[in-house]
């Protein structure tokens, strides 16, 4: 499945993009369906900004999928490598359910556009039902199918609610 999100920030690029990688925990207040963000590591090494952080989430659950998923699994380390001289960063997330069977990775870039910035995430969610464990072998199509549109309605309302977030943070830092 793709994952496609832009989102316009009216403020300068260098200013969008050190605010999404560097101030990314104090946006938490402004995600519905993230509790909280906790870095993991952080390490700068030629032009590069390497960032795990581990993202705990909520939301409602679908019915198929309740029987083995549990809030608490709605979890996920996301590994990241920014690179400042080109605006972007690449990213992949491993989930905390299911982490065999999921497979998600993208970039975003930040563009200039009309005085300000479009963020374009672009990204792609597969899901190996083979890899699915734990579960009736009757039920791993429709589990694995549900858990991947579960997901990719989380993801891209996610980067687009991140998106909105900075520019927020900003109008609120910076008036």
């Amino acid at each position: 499945m793709i994952i496609s999100s832009d989102t316009y920030i009216p403020f300068p690029r260098p200013l969008v993009y050190t605010t999404y990688r560097d101030n990314l925990v104090e946006l938490v207040s402004y995600l519905q369906n993230v509790q909280q963000i906790e870095i993991k590591s952080r390490r700068e090494e030629g032009g590069l900004v390497h960032l795990v952080n581990e993202w705990h989430g909520g939301g409602e659950i679908p019915t198929v999928a309740r029987a083995i998923i549990s809030e608490a699994m709605l979890s996920w380390t996301d590994f990241a490598t920014w690179k400042e001289s080109e605006f972007s960063t690449e990213w992949r997330i491993k989930t905390h359910a299911f982490t065999e069977a999921v497979h998600c990775a993208g970039k975003n870039r930040f563009l200039e556009k009309d005085g300000g910035t479009l963020i374009e995430s672009r990204g792609e969610l597969t899901i190996d039902t083979q890899q699915i464990k734990n579960v009736p072998q009757f039920l791993v199509g429709p589990v694995g199918r549900t858990v991947e549109d579960f997901l990719s309605k989380k993801i891209e309302p996610n980067l687009q609610q991140v998106g909105e977030g900075v520019r927020l943070y900003l109008q609120r830092v910076r008036s």
